[in-house]
């Protein structure tokens, strides 16, 4: 298959099917005698398994390594869940500093009278200096 039906298959767009190549998280296409790239269905698996992992919100450096126990059928699990484990505690870090930036707005949004008076705590916070 060519690169836009593999997007089509994959759900990943041609642009970031490139750059995956580029950087070597999905192994270098076959090439055509006229130089176009011809993908087989295992990149369709590989490329649906990226995207699936950056739904997650895991980066490409874990993406690799998940790729690589992915194929490696001596891996231990254990691999698998310390680094899923490492991650949540990403997310839970991210979501704690979120729900602390939806709390401050939230409280400046309700302080602020919203009509023609300049006062206004939303600009009073941003302007004060740490």
């Amino acid at each position: 298959m060519n690169i836009g039906q593999l997007a089509k298959a994959s759900g990943v767009n041609a642009k970031l099917i490139r750059y995956y190549e580029s950087i070597g998280l999905i192994p270098p296409a076959e090439r055509s005698e006229s130089n176009y790239r011809i993908y087989r269905d295992t990149d369709v698996h590989f490329l649906k398994f990226i995207k699936r992992a950056r739904k997650l919100g895991f980066g490409i450096p874990d993406i690799q390594v998940l790729l690589s126990l992915w194929q490696d059928s001596a891996r231990s699990s254990a691999e698998v869940k310390e680094l899923a484990n490492k991650h949540i505690q990403t997310l839970e870090a991210q979501m704690a500093e979120m729900t602390a930036m939806l709390n401050t707005l939230k409280r400046l949004s309700h302080n602020c009278h919203g009509d023609q008076r300049p006062e206004c705590p939303i600009i009073e916070e941003l302007a004060q200096e740490y």
